[in-house]
């Protein structure tokens, strides 16, 4: 019972409290100055703890809400997804020396060759008024004796139901990086006994970047279709830093050729 009563008593005792600082401030000229005085320093510790909560409201209501996972998708589209890293704050924000085959969250995981790894992983709140995406992946990349460096992400089995010949697969992506690198991408589809794959390289002289992957051009199986995932290849990565910002999957009907 108390606990139900908890809410309107707060507001209760709120709007006591609005009332109390109301009447202050209409009879200020006119108190007596040690009731002033009282009055400003007390006015004084209270707007203190109201501007810390201004500040910490102002900048995460700003910033994108955790979970989102809305972004813009082609007409006809079937299937959607962010991935969790992207969406929501993973239990574990960073990785540092990082080993080949490690995961960050359930769905994306580093794979290199270096003997000895000066890599590290983090996930970062994004804070920029243009993004969607309420987080980022950041990769510093050091010193690299490896002859390659690759994320795989790994898509959920809602992106191979259904999967057929006449599907398009898009990827969007905002990536920055300290220097210029070549980024491809990667779609790997198993079928049986057979990997389907098909390779684009990630154009990063645009703001985003959106590459399709056309499984007509496929010998896939769609019958037996088991599983896919995404690899991001990173050539000459030494010395960088790269973020990407946002990455979304869309699926949708070619068009008829």
């Amino acid at each position: 019972m108390l606990k139900a009563l908890k809410p309107y008593l707060q507001s209760m005792l709120a709007q006591r409290e609005m009332t109390f600082w109301s009447d202050r401030a209409k009879r200020a000229r006119k108190m007596d100055l040690p009731t002033l005085r009282d009055s400003r320093n007390k006015a004084r510790a209270l707007k203190t703890q109201l501007d810390d909560l201004l500040y910490v409201a102002e900048g995460r209501l700003a910033l994108p809400m955790e979970g989102l996972n809305i972004f813009p998708t082609p007409h006809g589209t079937d299937w959607s997804w962010r991935p969790e890293l992207w969406r929501g704050p993973l239990p574990v924000k960073g990785l540092a020396s990082v080993p080949s085959q490690s995961k960050l969250g359930e769905e994306i995981t580093l794979f290199h060759d270096c003997n000895y790894s000066e890599l590290s992983l983090r996930q970062l709140r994004n804070r920029r008024e243009e993004d969607l995406a309420p987080y980022g992946l950041r990769m510093d990349v050091f010193a690299f004796d490896g002859s390659f460096l690759s994320l795989v992400i790994n898509l959920p089995k809602d992106a191979i139901t259904g999967l057929t010949k006449s599907h398009l697969i898009r990827v969007s992506a905002i990536v920055e990086t300290e220097k210029p690198l070549e980024i491809f991408g990667r779609l790997n589809v198993v079928h049986g006994p057979n990997t389907e794959q098909v390779v684009r390289e990630l154009p990063l002289n645009q703001k985003e970047v959106v590459v399709e992957f056309d499984m007509a051009y496929t010998n896939l199986n769609e019958k037996r279709v088991e599983k896919a995932w995404l690899d991001l290849i990173f050539e000459g990565p030494e010395m960088n830093q790269v973020v990407v910002r946002d990455l979304t999957f869309a699926r949708c009907p070619r068009a008829e050729m």
